[in-house]
């Protein structure tokens, strides 16, 4: 494990940075056994500035596999009303509530020699009422990673965790004098970026590349975020960390074409290796993959949303996540080493104007509805992004993974 003191480091920039944490809020930690060094401090540092309640669920995927390989496949996709309970219960909490989740799976190929068919069905630790509690900021809420013997493995092809924690280290800002105002001024670049793309009022996205070459249809209202948002109780934070990208929700009908992942996807326990997706109408209407197109068939299955676009990202080699030229076998920090889109849920705030304490369904924001949302990698050195404005002109805006925008 790391020193204490680069711990809690790690914990000052998810509770100052990620939840800008206010006194009296109830804090609810999502992580895994091995996970418990970093969630013990972030529940010490979260009492220290005055927090209400901690506390911390710790998942263990061994059950998990157990239920995919003896439980009835009727009762799968169930998830225990007291989970979800938690959540609601979380985003009623008097002063509010607030969610960090802790990614760095111990064992991303366990469930690899299960039915995938029966593992695209159960998506536990993933429970609807926490996307919903996310998704319509009902609370603060962040995700950030913490190394383990069975992913740096994976990683580095050894256990070693201390190194894998130098890098984390690294992406995280953690070695800078002062990690949280670093992610301050890194946030700042990235609003920017937004600016400069809101700007172009581009009416598409088209990616092109090896087996890629998709065009994703943009509302005529969208903006540009990052992923520092606004709760309905009006505190801005930071949903992801690190994060490295700028994204936007597109039109749910207009994606045409064929996209190929530049990333293996871990999803649930199942590494996806080389996706490939085929769209009509917006619709995912052909999935194909090395390993896991079963898994993915099933997700973008699981209801009507489901095997529509929620997210498009664009992530270039800035990013210390892209510079490290690491694979990490985890979304987190995978999605922000490349461009990457996400089936299933919009993001309300991609919406210009939009009030998130209005209460409007994603639906009523024409945007994509569903209870997943998952992203998958589509950038990279070979791929080029190029977006056509509402008059019709084209305007680069990667190139490999070159911004192209002038600086403004």
């Amino acid at each position: 494990m790391p020193s204490e003191d680069l711990l809690r480091r790690y914990a000052d920039v998810m509770l100052d940075v990620g939840l800008d944490l206010r006194p009296g809020r109830t804090v609810a930690i999502d992580a895994q056994i091995e996970h418990a060094p970093l969630a013990r401090l972030l529940a010490e540092g979260a009492y220290r500035r005055g927090a209400r309640y901690v506390d911390v669920w710790y998942w263990d995927p061994h059950p998990k596999r157990s239920r995919l390989l003896h439980a009835d496949a009727a009762t799968l996709h169930e998830v225990p009303a007291w989970l979800a309970r938690r959540y609601e219960a979380l985003a009623e909490a008097p002063d509010g509530g607030c969610l960090i989740r802790i990614a760095g799976d111990p064992d991303a190929d366990l469930l690899s020699d299960v039915d995938p068919e029966r593992a695209g069905r159960d998506r536990m630790p993933w429970v609807p009422a926490r996307n919903d509690a996310q998704t319509h900021m009902l609370v603060e809420w962040t995700i950030g990673c913490c190394p383990t013997p069975g992913w740096a493995e994976r990683v580095l092809g050894e256990p070693d965790v201390e190194e894998l924690w130098s890098l984390v280290a690294h992406l995280m800002r953690l070695d800078e004098p002062d990690p949280v105002a670093a992610w301050r001024a890194r946030m700042a670049e990235l609003r920017r970026r937004c600016e400069q793309l809101d700007a172009l009022g581009l009416e598409t996205i088209r990616f092109e590349g090896p087996g890629t070459d998709l065009s994703v249809g943009l509302p005529e209202d969208h903006r540009w975020l990052t992923v520092e948002l606004v709760s309905r109780r009006g505190v801005r934070h930071v949903v992801n960390l690190p994060s490295e990208e700028v994204a936007t929700s597109p039109d749910p009908t207009r994606a045409e074409g064929v996209v190929r992942s530049t990333r293996p996807l871990a999803l649930g326990g199942t590494v996806v290796r080389d996706l490939e997706l085929r769209f009509e109408g917006g619709r995912i209407v052909d999935v194909a993959a090395a390993t896991g197109a079963d898994v993915v068939r099933a997700h973008v299955a699981q209801d009507p949303g489901a095997g529509r676009l929620g997210e498009v990202a664009l992530v270039d080699g800035s990013s210390r996540v892209a510079a490290s030229r690491r694979l990490f076998f985890d979304t987190l920090l995978d999605e922000n080493a490349a461009c990457h889109l996400a089936w299933g849920s919009g993001i309300p705030e991609a919406r210009a104007g939009h009030d998130p304490s209005s209460g409007a369904s994603l639906s009523d924001l024409g945007l994509n509805a569903s209870s997943t949302h998952t992203d998958f990698m589509v950038g990279g050195p070979g791929v080029t992004v190029t977006g056509r404005d509402r008059a019709g002109r084209e305007h680069l805006l990667l190139a490999g993974e070159r911004w192209m925008l002038a600086a403004p």
